[in-house]
């Protein structure tokens, strides 16, 4: 089962990036047939750019994710005991230590990050780690474990960094033709035009796409924690006070969102159709199933 389900989600990843790459090729594509007034440059341009933010994406997701969390290096004294329980569980199940880092909030949240489980990155909060006793805290990092495990990590990596993407570049176009509508009565409008409809389906896409990894893998990351510390309370106790906790975590990005063990965003409850996270008292109902 758990094989399927990594094979699973490297299909997935091959099918996102694959998906990815052609869109960003149509995007540079026509953006620079207008630039360059039909000229053939377009095509390889488009095809350079599209390789490149694939490659700079694939290998470098995890960096940028940290980066865009606020996230720090665990230190080796502060943070000993958070280091200890994480290679305890990496002892059990047979897995290389990812790297572990900390965001400096009181709210109480986790993630895990990276392209596989040799290039694997497990981040908590600073209020998770004062408020969970040690089994709460063993559990949250065998969810975490268990995403990388499952190779998780990649595909929510991959959807993140290459969604975001796609936003930016719609921006950064946008406003070019905003700036250049006034010089060129063709070429402004038409890339206006060109990127307004990119911003429009950008947040479309990356709905779907981390909608596409399914809100399964949730379940199946707590079931794994359950059974890796033979001790599904610990992980039931820690995601009642995740859920009690209503301080929403100032450093998150909307973009990494639906990688957080729970939604960092607190507030308006979300529709559970769109939401990345099925709701708590679900995941809770099924762990107190498990015997």
């Amino acid at each position: 089962m758990l094989l399927q389900d990594v094979k699973r989600n490297k299909r997935k990843t091959v099918f996102i990036v694959t998906l990815f790459f052609m869109f960003i090729t149509l995007f540079i594509y026509f953006i620079t047939l207008w630039l360059s007034d039909g000229s053939y440059i377009a095509v390889p341009i488009a095809l350079l750019f599209a390789f490149l933010s694939s490659f700079i994406s694939y290998y470098n997701s995890d960096k940028i994710i940290l980066k865009l969390n606020k996230a720090r290096p665990a230190n080796e004294q502060q943070d000993q005991q958070l280091k200890l329980l994480l290679e305890g569980l990496c002892i059990a199940t047979g897995l290389p230590m990812p790297k572990l880092y900390v965001i400096e909030d009181t709210a109480l949240n986790a993630f895990a990050t990276g392209r596989n489980p040799e290039n694997a990155v497990i981040c908590v909060t600073t209020g998770l780690i004062e408020t969970l006793d040690k089994y709460e805290l063993e559990g949250v990092l065998a969810h975490e474990l268990s995403h990388v495990r499952n190779y998780d990590i990649l595909l929510q990596t991959v959807v993140t960094i290459m969604v975001g993407l796609v936003v930016i570049l719609s921006d950064i176009i946008f406003r070019f033709g905003l700036h250049h509508s006034d010089d060129d009565n063709k070429v402004g409008p038409i890339i206006m035009i060109i990127s307004l409809v990119f911003l429009i389906l950008s947040p479309i896409f990356a709905t779907l796409m981390q909608l596409a990894i399914s809100r399964n893998r949730e379940y199946l990351a707590d079931a794994s924690a359950a059974d890796i510390t033979r001790n599904p309370g610990g992980l039931i106790n820690a995601l009642k006070k995740l859920t009690d906790d209503k301080e929403p975590l100032e450093a998150a990005n909307k973009s990494c969102a639906s990688m957080f063990i729970v939604t960092p965003f607190k507030g308006k409850k979300a529709s559970t159709l769109w939401s990345t996270h099925p709701a708590t008292e679900d995941r809770i109902k099924k762990l107190e199933n498990i015997h």
